[in-house]
């Protein structure tokens, strides 16, 4: 192994052999070298910073050396490193080269092809490392499913879509004003409870349109939607809402609804009851019918409950439509008038129109459709359950 002499004679001939003795040393110790880990050692032993072979060439020769003689020292080791350092890299292309060589069998092609005519490079094995076959079948990664409460979203809102409505998401931390005040809800309503809606913290010192909560309906977004489009609107907003429900098999305090609004001119409740009829039809089958009866929302007037009848008995009568012969499915009604004032500055004139909104739960839907009997099944994430949906 090569140890930096001290030298004592600085004339050029004592010089040159002094360099020389050094690259031959780093050539033999390199040609030494069977591996990468054999490579990082000798590398680290010539050029490491502070106490590498060539790092000590400048300690021992140019520092040691007296003033007349500095000059000429440090030519020789100016030659000296950069001859060195390129057979140090040469080593490593050595060992990368036999790597690739012995790993990957295409590398071993190129080498006998392009080795015969000298051109071989580390790029060309490289490339040949990451050369594809696109004759080679592709990999074929198996794909996820809808989540079923996310697949029957998604065929609710393309029924609305095909219907000309657009779709219109809002914020899910919502105020006061847009989920309660904005809709018609006095100030005393019970839904305005802790125990049905979840608040955030530290809001006592706002005003009480001003607070922040997890909204506990997608009705927001239809305050949202008429403040920045004025009439005509045809919108179907689908989305996430919170209340604070305790878990069963039919409650959860998380779950999806998805609601609807028109506002147009001469707009009746027998265009609401066609559309949801239509609606009705096309998710569950043109057999199904629909029936309203009376219900009480605050922001709409009058208002509606919709049943259909069991698309699994035909309303003959079973144990999933409790031997009624229909289902309940959502709520409906005319929108009251008093919400159009909270959006009046945008033409929302109750005297020259009118709407109708509806709303529903996509979970129950869900259940209904598939006959599951524990809305908490979707929420679990157990593959065995959700397998069954793709």
């Amino acid at each position: 192994m090569y140890i930096v002499p001290k030298i004592e004679d600085y004339s050029p001939a004592a010089l040159d052999k002094a360099g020389q003795e050094l690259l031959n040393a780093v050539r033999q110790e390199a040609d030494a070298i069977a591996g990468e880990n054999e490579w990082k050692a000798f590398r680290d032993r010539w050029m490491a910073r502070k106490n590498g072979v060539l790092t000590q060439v400048n300690d021992m020769w140019l520092k040691a050396a007296p003033g007349p003689a500095k000059r000429d020292v440090g030519a020789r080791i100016n030659e000296i490193k950069p001859l060195a350092e390129e057979i140090i890299q040469n080593a490593w292309r050595r060992v990368f080269e036999t790597k690739l060589l012995a790993e990957h069998e295409v590398a071993k092609t190129v080498w006998k092809v392009k080795g015969k005519q000298g051109k071989v490079t580390i790029r060309d094995l490289l490339l040949a490392k990451e050369r594809v076959d696109i004759t080679l079948p592709g990999i074929v990664r198996p794909l996820g499913a809808e989540h079923p409460v996310i697949r029957t979203m998604n065929e609710i809102v393309g029924v609305f879509r095909a219907m000309g409505y657009s779709i219109a998401e809002g914020p899910e931390i919502e105020t006061d004003y847009y989920n309660f005040e904005a809709l018609n809800f006095p100030p005393d309503h019970p839904a305005r409870d802790t125990q049905d809606t979840l608040f955030i913290a530290g809001q006592e010192k706002k005003r009480q349109r001003d607070r922040l909560l997890l909204r506990t309906h997608t009705s927001p977004v239809q305050i949202r939607v008429m403040q920045q489009q004025p009439p005509p609107i045809r919108v179907v907003i689908p989305g996430k809402v919170h209340r604070a429900d305790t878990a069963d098999a039919t409650h959860s305090p998380i779950f999806h609804q998805i609601e609807g609004l028109a506002v147009d001119t001469n707009i009746t409740f027998c265009d609401l009851k066609g559309t949801l009829d239509h609606a009705m039809k096309s998710l569950f089958g043109s057999d199904v019918k629909t029936r309203f009866y009376p219900s009480f929302f605050p922001f709409t007037e009058p208002s509606a409950d919709v049943q259909v009848t069991c698309f699994k008995c035909g309303g003959k009568g079973c144990r999933l439509c409790k031997m009624s012969g229909w289902i309940e499915l959502l709520g409906c009604g005319m929108v009251d008038p008093n919400v159009f004032k909270f959006v009046a500055s945008n033409g929302y004139d109750s005297s020259k129109i009118s709407g109708f909104a509806f709303g529903m739960g996509v979970e129950r839907i869900t259940m209904l459709k598939y006959g599951i009997d524990d809305i908490q099944l979707f929420y679990q994430g157990d593959v065995r359950f959700l397998e069954q949906f793709a």
